[in-house]
């Protein structure tokens, strides 16, 4: 195996010297006894994962069907009607406009952030065991596989030893940016499959390095080829994971790779040719099979042609890099006024950490890997700031480099304050390498000091337990099946009030069942805004709007014969075939008086009040 000293060579000197150069000659017993050594401290750090990742999400446990993400429960109920809707392939039904919500128009799933291959993988558990258990699992396993994946690149790609390794991949799986996505934002924080990807680019530009094997000049075709096949079935599987990340790990990716090739432009010549042809094969294996579902997405039914959320809105306060996370341990609930929420503390590295990274990199910088990672970092911090810069919620009227991105397709509905989850694996990267460094140094006091300084950087960031509260029950009539007798196979049914992205609710309802009866409007990304501009949720058809106003205040509304008919004619145009009020409603008292003005009485089944329609 390449020493530690010869990989941190490889990784400074780029792919002109990433040949397999054997080591000292050893015994067979030796190399066995070498990786069992080896395996089995990697096994240890991950298991050290697993275990983190389980504690901080231990207030799902042991019930999760009973307990809930306390600062952001909307789109957790979101992911879970996502993960039921997405268990449904294991019925056979399944199609990328789903009729389970805001019946009878649908929702385009691709248009939403719907986790699509990671709901079909636990569809089992989902049909199993419920959408609250499958959310659980993939809330800590989303943060474990980050953090190993990139321990492992660290590892197998770096050379990296052991602590340097550990700590970086520590902060790509458990940074600031990645702890607060993990209030719902599931699509954000499976991002094991970043590293793969780097992995596979990296071991295309060193297959297309002519003078990278001395026995064998030439480009190395098959392992081009291979990497470009796996770099295309890796990347269709990002979409389906979640567009976002691939997005940002593609635009850093892009700006790491032209900073690394003018610090070394030599190589980046000569490797060029075959590093091309590679990635083309991998955009031509790619594009097929992602033809329809991005057409889908874009142009096909329920699309949506701009971006959902203003980019004047979700943009990174400059002096939020400096703050520490409230979701870390020393973190300070006044610094949320930073952010627009708890799930987007991206960027609240702390000072600490960002004096880190600053002499890591300085110490560094004559290494090209460096260079690209601090050219990279700054260009995503750029990006991150929107397109006016704004210092502790005051405007400065500076124009952000963001502003460059305004109107452009697809490209300016990625959140600006996102980018900034791209130099959690960037900093890392350098500290690994200083750590690394610091390691193998000849000096004592530089082998005690530089791990020690990285341990202290990181401290103050480290995650706190991410805070849940009680789930309220399911009405019984739900959770006993008494809504089989009131729903047709497949049919409609509309809770009061209905959902809405604020009160999104009654879509547990349908989680719970595994989407078994499709509910009108909802809590989703449609085209309902001016102009078939992107809205969140769809407007209130007239009976609705006049059940949320009775919900909200209570009071009962004197009901003519034009609302009885208008009543009518929404229950036709949403195809219902049952209309629900449970006992847990606000104002139940006010809105069965109402419905049963509107209706005529109801029949009561369990917990709830129906009309059969």
């Amino acid at each position: 195996m390449t020493s530690t000293a010869r990989a941190a060579q490889d990784a400074d000197s780029g792919p002109a010297t990433t040949a397999s150069i054997p080591g000292p000659t050893r015994s067979f017993r030796g190399r066995w006894q070498g990786a069992l050594h080896r395996n089995g401290s990697d096994l240890a750090v991950c298991l050290l994962f697993v275990v983190l990742a389980g504690w901080l999400t231990a207030g799902l446990w042991p019930d999760p069907g009973a307990r809930v993400l306390a600062l952001n429960p909307e789109d957790q109920a979101l992911y879970e009607w996502f993960l039921a809707v997405d268990s449904r392939v294991l019925h056979g039904d399944f199609t990328l406009l789903s009729d389970r919500l805001n019946a009878p128009d649908g929702v385009n799933l691709m248009a939403n952030t719907t986790v699509i291959a990671l709901g079909m993988v636990f569809a089992p558990i989902t049909l199993a065991f419920g959408a609250p258990v499958t959310f659980a699992l993939l809330a800590a396993g989303n943060l474990a596989g980050t953090a190993i994946a990139w321990y492992l690149l660290f590892t197998r790609l770096l050379g990296a030893r052991l602590p340097a390794a550990a700590l970086g991949a520590g902060l790509c799986g458990f940074g600031p940016g990645i702890i607060s996505q993990s209030n719902s934002h599931l699509h954000m924080t499976a991002q094991w499959l970043v590293p793969v990807l780097v992995w596979l680019v990296v071991r295309m530009v060193r297959a297309a390095d002519p003078q990278a094997r001395p026995d064998r000049p030439g480009i190395d075709w098959r392992r081009v080829v291979t990497s470009a096949v796996g770099l295309a079935a890796g990347v269709t599987v990002q979409v389906f994971v979640g567009e976002e990340t691939l997005f940002l790990a593609a635009v850093a990716l892009v700006v790491f790779t032209l900073a690394y090739a003018a610090a070394n432009w030599s190589v980046a010549r000569r490797v060029a040719p075959g590093f091309l042809a590679g990635m083309a094969l991998a955009v031509a294996l790619a594009l097929p099979v992602l033809a329809y579902p991005l057409w889908f997405q874009f142009a096909g039914p329920q699309s949506v042609p701009n971006g959902m959320f203003s980019p004047h809105y979700f943009y990174a306060d400059l002096a939020s890099w400096s703050a520490i996370s409230p979701m870390s341990i020393a973190g300070s609930p006044e610094a949320a006024r930073l952010t627009t929420g708890p799930a987007e503390y991206n960027t609240f590295l702390g000072w600490p950490l960002l004096l880190a990274a600053v002499l890591a990199a300085g110490w560094l910088i004559r290494r090209p890997m460096v260079v690209a990672c601090v050219t990279s970092g700054v260009v995503m911090a750029a990006l991150s700031l929107g397109p006016t810069i704004v210092v502790d919620k005051e405007q400065t009227g500076i124009t952000g480099p963001y502003s460059l991105l305004l109107g452009l397709p697809v490209v300016d509905g990625a959140l600006p304050m996102r980018f900034a989850l791209a130099l959690l694996p960037l900093i890392a990267t350098v500290l690994v390498l200083a750590v690394d460094r610091g390691l193998a140094a000849p000096e004592r006091p530089v082998r005690v000091m530089v791990p020690l300084a990285a341990v202290i950087a990181l401290l103050p960031i480290f995650p706190a337990q991410i805070p849940t509260a009680a789930r309220p029950p399911l009405p019984q009539f739900i959770a006993d099946g008494h809504w089989r007798d009131c729903v047709e196979p497949n049919g409609v049914l509309v809770p009061v009030p209905l959902p809405t992205p604020q009160e999104p609710w009654p879509m547990r309802w349908s989680a719970a069942t595994d989407a078994s009866f499709a509910l009108p409007e909802g809590f989703f990304i449609g085209p309902y805004a001016a102009g078939g501009q992107a809205s969140m949720g769809t407007y209130k058809q007239p009976t609705s709007q006049l059940l949320a106003d009775v919900a909200k205040n209570g009071s009962v509304p004197v009901i003519s014969q034009e609302q009885r008919d208008r009543a009518r004619q929404d229950i036709e145009f949403w195809g219902a075939s049952c209309v629900v009020l449970a006992d847990d409603a606000p104002y139940v008292a006010s809105l069965r008086t109402t419905l049963e003005s509107l209706l005529g009485p109801g029949t009561r089944v369990a917990d709830a009040w129906t009309w059969r329609v």
